[in-house]
């Protein structure tokens, strides 16, 4: 095999590796703090909330006039400073739109959830995110 297909493989086989590391979107977290109630999707409900208060309010991009209600999403914490992020990933649902314009991230996350990634409780983190 000459050098010239011998680099090609090498390209193909490096891009391969790096696509295959981002399986979603890429965006930002915090935490938000209680009172979690009344929410946009379910208002003072109790039964809204998944067990282990992973839940998680989410910005306009996500929101989609209310359709994301009840979506899942798996994340992970990626980066951020002081090295925040703890391994493993996530389930979370939507209950509720980001209450602060505008919205300091993608996601805010309860501080259950965020407590599940983040070692750093007031961080902004970079994250990966996938609907489930």
């Amino acid at each position: 095999m000459n050098m010239g297909r011998l680099f090609i493989c090498f390209i193909v086989l490096i891009s391969l590796f790096y696509i295959s590391l981002v399986l979603g979107d890429i965006g930002t977290a915090t935490s938000y703090n209680s009172p979690y109630t009344p929410t946009k999707c379910g208002g003072n409900r109790s039964d809204q909330f998944p067990s282990g208060n992973l839940f998680v309010a989410v910005s306009e991009g996500l929101w989609d006039n209310g359709a994301a209600c009840g979506r899942r999403y798996r994340l992970r914490c990626l980066s951020g400073n002081n090295r925040p992020c703890k391994e493993g990933t996530i389930d979370v649902r939507v209950v509720d739109y980001c209450t602060k314009r505008p919205c300091p991230s993608t996601i805010a996350l309860s501080t259950d959830a965020f407590a599940q990634i983040s070692i750093s409780h007031n961080a902004k983190i970079n994250i990966e995110y996938v609907q489930i």
